[in-house]
C-alpha cells in the first residue's frame, strides 16, 4: 500500500506539473510543499500561511482536476501549514524560513551594506549610508498591516525572503505612501534575520546613480561593480528615477544580468507599472516583466482601520473604537496621513486635558477631513487635467480637434460629470462653449475607452485610460 501511495503521489505531482508548467510547479510545489493522501482526502501542506493561502486561491482547481484524472472521482482537498519537526540533536540544519515573520521583523538601524564601513568608502557613500540609517530608524516595522490592497505585494515579499532568486527581479509599484519602502526594508531585515552572513544592500535609485557616476569619474568603477554585482540581495527604491539616465541604465542592466546568472535576488519599487515606465527603455522593461510585478494600492477601509489600531498601540494613546473607526473612514489617503491625524488627536487631547472623543476628533481633524472631502469645481478639473497631460488651459478649451487636445478634453468632461455638481450645459460652456450633447458623447466615449482598456498619450509617456483617470484624481487629492 505504501508503494501504491508513493506511485499516486508521484503521478499526481507529475500531472500537476504538466498542467501548470514545470517552472510554476517548482516554485510552488517544490520540496517546500507536500501532497499527501490520507483517508480519501488530499492534504496540501505548505511551508507558511502565505503559501497556503496562495495555493488555495490559485491552484485548487488544477489540483482537483489532476486528482479526478488519476483517481477517477472528486476527493476532498485540505490546505494546511506544515508542522515543523524539531531538529535532531547535533543537526546543523538552519531554522525554517517560516519562523521568520515579515510582520514582526524590525528594520535594523544598520548600514545599507551588511558589512562594516571600510576606510575606502567615499564621503558620498558614507553620507548616503547615514541618511539610509536615519530613514530606516523611522521605518521600524512592529508589524506590516496586510489587506486586500497589498496582499499580493506582501506575499511576493515573503517569496523573496523564503525563496531568494526564484522570482527575480521583483517589482512592487504604487503611489507614494502605500508602504513600498517599508516592504523593501522589511525584506532586507527578514533576510538578514535568517542568515546574518547575507550580503544585502538597500539604496535608492538616486543613490545608485550618484555612486555610479562618482565611480565612473573617479576611476573606481571596478570596485563599484564588485560591490553591487557581488551581493546576495539588492534592493533599489524609486526605479522611475533612472528614466533618461542612459549610462546608469546600461550599468543597471549589466548588474541585473550578473545577479540573475548567479541566482541572486533583486527587488525594485516604482511609482508606476513597467508599461508606464517607457523612458526606462525596452531592455529594462523586458527584464522587469520577466520577473514578478506586483501592484500595491492605497489602503482600503478595513486596512486603514487596522493601521489606526496599530498606531494607537504604538503611540500608547487610548482612543475609543468609534473614534478609531471615524478616523479610518474620514482620512482616506495613506498610513502617513493616518499617523499625522492620530498625532494631532493626541496633542489636542493633552493640550486641553480632555479625553479623546468623537466630538474632539471632529473638531481637531476638521481641516484634514476638509482637504479630503472638499468640493471639486470645474477649474480644479481643468488644472488637474492640464497638469497630467502637459497642455495649457487655453488649449483644453480651444476648438482644436487633434487627439493631444480632444482626448484630454473628453476626459475632463467625464471627470466633471463624476466629481462636480455642474450640469451638462455648464460643463460644455466651461470647456469651450460646447453643447450638452457634446458632453454626453464625450462621456460615452471615455467609458468605451475604459471598457476596451484603451491607451492615452500623456506628457511623458502613454498609459491606459483608467491610469490617466487615477493620476488626475490623485492630483485632485480625491483618488
Amino acid at each position: 500500500m505504501a508503494t501504491a501511495d508513493t506511485d499516486i503521489h508521484a503521478a499526481l505531482r507529475a500531472e500537476l506539473a504538466h498542467k501548470i508548467g514545470d517552472e510554476r510547479f517548482e516554485l510552488w510545489f517544490g520540496s517546500h510543499t507536500q501532497l499527501r493522501l490520507a483517508n480519501e482526502m488530499l492534504l496540501v501542506e505548505a511551508s507558511s500561511a502565505f503559501s497556503r493561502d496562495w495555493l488555495r486561491s490559485h491552484f485548487r482547481a488544477d489540483i482537483a482536476a489532476a486528482c479526478r484524472k488519476l483517481v477517477g472521482s472528486n476527493i476532498a482537498i485540505e490546505f494546511r501549514v506544515r508542522e515543523v519537526e524539531a531538529p535532531l540533536k547535533g543537526s546543523s540544519s538552519p531554522r525554517p524560513p517560516e519562523k521568520t515573520s515579515l510582520a514582526k521583523i524590525p528594520v535594523e538601524p544598520s548600514p545599507t551594506d551588511s558589512h562594516p564601513i571600510r576606510r575606502s568608502d567615499s564621503p558620498a557613500e558614507r553620507a548616503n549610508r547615514q541618511q539610509d540609517n536615519r530613514e530606516k530608524k523611522r521605518a521600524v516595522l512592529d508589524s506590516f498591516i496586510v489587506g486586500d490592497c497589498n496582499r499580493l505585494a506582501t506575499t511576493s515579499a515573503r517569496m523573496a525572503v523564503e525563496q531568494p532568486g526564484k522570482v527575480s527581479p521583483l517589482l512592487i509599484y504604487g503611489e507614494t505612501g502605500v508602504g513600498k519602502t517599508h516592504l523593501l526594508t522589511a525584506i532586507r531585515g527578514a533576510t538578514r534575520a535568517i542568515d546574518r552572513r547575507t550580503h544585502a544592500i538597500y539604496l535608492t535609485a538616486e543613490q545608485f546613480t550618484t555612486l555610479f557616476l562618482g565611480a565612473l569619474n573617479g576611476g573606481g568603477l571596478p570596485n563599484f561593480r564588485r560591490k553591487y554585482r557581488g551581493v546576495d540581495l539588492l534592493l533599489i527604491d524609486d526605479l522611475q528615477f533612472f528614466a533618461g539616465k542612459k549610462a546608469t541604465l546600461v550599468e543597471l542592466l549589466h548588474t541585473i544580468d550578473t545577479l540573475q546568472r548567479e541566482g541572486r535576488q533583486i527587488v525594485f519599487t516604482a511609482d508606476r507599472s513597467p508599461a508606464q515606465l517607457g523612458r526606462l527603455g525596452p531592455e529594462l522593461t523586458a527584464r522587469l516583466t520577466a520577473g514578478l510585478v506586483c501592484p500595491i494600492d492605497p489602503p482600503d477601509f478595513a486596512t486603514r482601520r487596522d493601521i489606526v489600531r496599530q498606531l494607537c498601540s504604538r503611540l500608547e494613546v487610548e482612543i475609543p473604537d468609534d473614534v478609531q473607526t471615524f478616523v479610518a473612514s474620514q482620512i482616506t489617503a495613506t498610513a502617513r496621513e493616518l499617523s499625522g491625524a492620530l498625532h494631532r488627536l493626541q496633542a489636542t487631547s493633552l493640550a486641553h486635558a480632555q479625553p479623546v472623543t468623537r466630538t474632539l476628533a471632529e473638531s481637531a481633524l476638521a481641516d484634514l477631513m476638509g482637504n479630503v472631502a472638499r468640493l471639486v469645481q470645474l477649474p480644479d478639473i481643468q488644472r488637474a487635467v492640464c497638469d497630467v497631460f502637459g497642455i495649457t488651459p487655453g488649449g483644453l478649451s480651444s476648438p482644436r480637434r487633434s487627439q493631444s487636445v480632444s482626448h484630454p478634453r473628453m476626459l475632463a468632461m467625464w471627470l466633471a460629470r463624476k466629481h462636480t455638481r455642474a450640469g451638462l450645459s455648464e460643463i460644455g460652456e466651461f470647456f469651450g462653449r460646447r453643447s450638452h450633447s457634446t458632453v454626453v458623447s464625450a462621456s460615452k466615449k471615455v467609458e468605451r475607452w475604459m471598457s476596451e482598456q484603451a491607451s492615452m498619450a500623456l506628457a511623458e509617456d502613454a498609459c491606459q485610460v483608467e491610469e490617466a483617470i487615477r493620476r488626475v484624481e490623485q492630483t485632485l487629492h480625491i483618488a
